[in-house]
């Protein structure tokens, strides 16, 4: 049932009431309160699995019954092993740094003013994603450690698991000391509240972060009237340069393409210098067939690969967020870079190399959040950059590039001290 227009504002600007004052108090506890908050909430998280995968249960059915994708249910899905993952990944995020009131740059002048550059919280975030439910564990641990209000979104889809899961952050909060309202839950799934948090609350949000598909991605840069960090897409590339080691160009293609395919940082579409492309394609090939990967491919690879179907020109620009890969022979380096600065979404793109002049040349000249040489694309993750989890890859150039996390979501402050020191007329 829809939501009353009048019911969805005044429940939306209720919460920007809360988290604008709980930011105020959350800026100002301490670094030992604030992860004490953190391994509550893990502690929580391990007590509750069961209430957790029976939540997630519900959320499977409906999903399963609505027709989402293979892709989609495998991000939905949770099981003791990925509860017991979250957790982990909160109790990583509470031993890290604290990204709060650190000088990062200080100065004297010549007046004797001495300057410093202080990092402080962002303020409200609001952070809008769908499907995985585990973002709702991660979203929260980062904001917490980074002394952000929050406000979560979840999908429609994940909405009885992300509920289960907040329950458990908020115990957390609550065993701490520090305010719920920290961390608050849209508690409905009506579209209507993710139109309002994105264009009328200005006054309470101070960031929104999207986490999801093209079309939310989209919606939200279109309706935010309040700065936004997110990325489009990952149409992520694998490059096999001439020097290639055939037996890194096999496993690392396959990893990238098939680890989990409906990630972001799931390689879309793998290149191969036309010289080595006889050679390199069949093994690459032979190994993403025997895992059940359909290959399109452009006419040099469909003459070379029998199992290749003719890619279309749409082929090359589709994040597929499944076991599709498309694969275009190019003439050498150079018309690589340019089909991934033509085609790429800036996410994240990977070199497969011998010759460190190449792999050098790639890493400078592709301009994309993440560049990797000789590894898989599947590595463009938060937890896997040490930085214990996530909000999403950010794929602009303001503000954050790359995985978000902790200390991407603060800002700074000049702190400056004086001994009464007045300005000249």
């Amino acid at each position: 049932m829809k939501t009353n227009e009048s019911d969805i504002a005044a429940l939306m600007r209720s919460q920007g009431v809360i988290a604008r004052a709980a930011a105020a108090e959350l800026a100002l506890t301490s670094t030992e309160q604030r992860n004490a908050a953190l391994a509550a909430a893990a502690n929580s998280l391990r007590a509750n699995v069961e209430k957790i995968l029976t939540a997630n249960q519900l959320d499977m059915e409906q999903a399963e019954q609505s027709g989402l994708s293979a892709s989609m249910l495998d991000r939905l899905m949770l099981n003791p092993e990925r509860v017991a993952a979250m957790a982990a990944g909160l109790e990583v995020i509470a031993e890290l740094d604290d990204p709060l009131g650190n000088v990062i740059e200080e100065w004297q002048r010549p007046n004797g003013l001495m300057i410093q550059r202080v990092s402080v919280p962002l303020g409200v975030i609001g952070i809008i994603y769908e499907s995985r439910p585990n973002v709702t564990a991660d979203a929260a641990a980062l904001c917490l450690k980074s002394g952000n209000a929050v406000i979560l979104r979840g999908g429609s889809e994940s909405f009885n698991s992300s509920t289960a899961i907040h329950s458990c952050i908020v115990a957390g909060l609550e065993e701490s000391g520090i305010t719920a309202g920290c961390v608050q839950m849209v508690p409905t799934r009506d579209r209507d509240a993710v139109g309002f948090l994105l264009s009328s609350m200005a006054e309470w949000i101070d960031v929104v972060v999207p986490r999801g598909g093209k079309r939310l991605i989209k919606r939200v840069q279109e309706e935010a009237r309040v700065p936004v960090i997110g990325h489009l897409e990952g149409i992520c590339h694998v490059y096999l340069h001439e020097s290639a080691d055939a037996t890194i160009a096999r496993e690392v293609v396959l990893n990238a393409k098939m680890r989990r395919t409906g990630i972001c940082g799931a390689a879309e579409s793998v290149l191969v210098d036309r010289s080595v492309a006889a050679e390199l394609l069949p093994d690459v090939c032979a190994a993403l067939t025997a895992a059940d990967c359909e290959i399109r491919g452009d006419a040099a690879v469909t003459e070379i690969v029998a199992a290749a179907i003719p890619a279309s020109d749409d082929d090359w620009a589709t994040e597929y967020l499944d076991a599709i890969v498309s694969i275009r022979v190019v003439d050498d380096i150079a018309a690589a870079i340019a089909h991934i600065e033509h085609f790429g979404s800036g996410h994240t793109d990977c070199i497969i190399a011998s010759d460190p002049i190449a792999a050098e040349r790639f890493l400078r000249e592709v301009d994309s959040a993440i560049v990797l040489h000789n590894a898989s694309t599947q590595f463009a993750d938060g937890g896997e950059f040490g930085m214990g989890a996530e909000i999403g890859i950010a794929t602009g150039r303001i503000h954050a590039r790359g995985p978000v996390g902790a200390k991407q979501l603060t800002s700074y402050k000049y702190v400056v001290r004086g001994s009464g020191q007045i300005r000249p007329a």
